[in-house]
């Protein structure tokens, strides 16, 4: 549906804000709210035990909290309702409501004034605080927010219409996540069906009628009768590791060379986004990681067993802190490839494991893989089919991932518009009309 305006704007003098409501005031976020820094915890102050350390990586959800069983300041501490704003790397406002915790020193505790709407505020922050860290930014890796850029000038409507405007957006932006998270549901439905496509391709076969046999592998089960089961040290002629030390001292500008690692490393394909090169000469001089086309690399720590085919135009690349393979002296790169990303492959990755930390397996692990090996016939037939099935399944992955775009773009546009007051949603606060 489409919105209605305000009846009257004038120019707010912000180039980034440009019209605003003629009745909205102006004034800055730190006029809104009391901002109370978190405390600068060291890692060895850091534990197990106590009440949880809010950092930014728990606030996006990508990793678990240390804990800190000591006595802090009471404005450190953070409880259900809380509003916090994220002003480093990660620019975002967030309502926690996962208990008490302590808050780390990247992160603000917003304590809304009388002239802001704790609601309204959440969504002012979203929009306009990643504006004041594009022209208030230092340092050369990361963004911030200083204190000092919460002073820039912004408009915003009475309290009051603050709420409604709040209540509004509470409401749509809910259905949107709710769109987003059944676009979400589905892209992990289609990658579990992916896995059980390729593990029921290249464990049981094509054809239905064969004949099976024990393989002898608990974790394998029947196989056709005609295949044989082997070590993945019977298929290569070489299973080794890239480059581990100090990899790093080799990384040049001007280099030619791809030097994969682990982010490079897709299921199924190599992604050369932020990759890193070395020169020719230190190629050379790294020689027993060099890779030829028809080479599978290995992730092995993180996400152990995700892997991918070297492609020709990829020849004589190098590795960093990948296992790699040499191409199957008499069989399929491909079909190797689709073995080692099957369910049973998986399963040896995680009984092979080692690591506190994460899942990390060595050469020694991935040589003795068990794996069922079909004729090379048989294996370029199973690599046509899934082929055609992964790609289908593939296109339906995007095709979600693109509506999840889409959505949180839709989120996005509609936040700015209503905190900058480029439409007026006041009317629509107790609605249930959709957008």
């Amino acid at each position: 549906m489409s919105f209605p305006r305000y009846p009257g704007y004038k120019d707010s003098g912000v180039e980034w804000l440009g019209q605003v409501p003629e009745h909205w005031n102006r004034t800055a976020l730190k006029f809104l709210a009391d901002y109370q820094n978190g405390y600068p915890f060291k890692p060895d102050e850091r534990g197990k035990t106590g009440l949880p350390i809010i950092r930014i990586s728990q606030l996006t959800g990508d990793d678990e909290p240390a804990y800190y069983s000591g006595t802090l300041d009471e404005r450190v501490k953070v409880r259900n309702g809380d509003l916090l704003f994220s002003w480093s790397a990660t620019i975002d406002s967030y309502i926690w409501n996962k208990g008490e915790a302590w808050l780390n020193q990247h992160i603000f505790r917003v304590s809304p004034s009388k002239e802001a709407d704790k609601r309204y505020l959440y969504y002012a922050i979203k929009h306009v605080a990643p504006k004041l860290a594009d022209f208030d930014a230092h340092g050369s890796t990361m963004r911030h927010i200083k204190k000092e850029s919460l002073g820039e000038k912004i408009y915003v409507p009475s309290v009051f219409d603050q709420g409604l405007i709040a209540t509004f957006l509470d409401r749509e932006t809910a259905k949107i996540d709710a769109l987003i998270a059944e676009q979400q549901r589905l892209i992990e439905l289609l990658q579990e069906k992916r896995q059980a496509v390729i593990s029921h391709a290249v464990t049981k076969g094509l054809n239905p009628d064969a004949p099976m046999k024990d393989s002898g592998v608990e974790w394998l089960g029947e196989v056709p009768e005609h295949w044989q089961i082997k070590r993945l040290k019977q298929i290569t002629s070489q299973i080794s590791v890239g480059i581990v030390v100090e990899p790093s001292k080799y990384y040049d500008d001007l280099g030619k060379v791809p030097a994969l690692r682990s982010l490079n490393v897709k299921p199924g394909y190599i992604d050369l986004a932020d990759c890193v090169y070395i020169t020719n000469e230190s190629n050379r001089l790294l020689k027993k990681s060099v890779l030829r086309s028809g080479d599978l690399v290995i992730v092995r720590s993180g996400q152990p067993g995700t892997c991918a085919v070297i492609p020709e135009e990829m020849d004589e690349c190098n590795c960093i802190d990948l296992i790699f393979l040499r191409r199957p002296e008499h069989g399929s790169s491909q079909y190797l490839m689709h073995q080692l990303s099957s369910e049973s492959a998986r399963y040896q990755y995680g009984a092979g494991a080692e690591g506190a930390i994460q899942q990390h397996f060595n050469v020694k692990t991935a040589s003795e893989l068990v794996v069922a090996w079909p004729p090379l016939r048989e294996q370029g037939e199973i690599c046509q089919y899934l082929s055609r099935r992964i790609g289908e399944i593939d296109a339906l992955s995007q095709l979600a991932e693109h509506s999840v775009s889409l959505l949180q773009a839709r989120r996005s546009a509609l936040i700015s518009a209503a905190v900058t007051g480029q439409i007026d949603v006041r009317g629509l606060a107790s609605q249930g009309d959709p957008v």
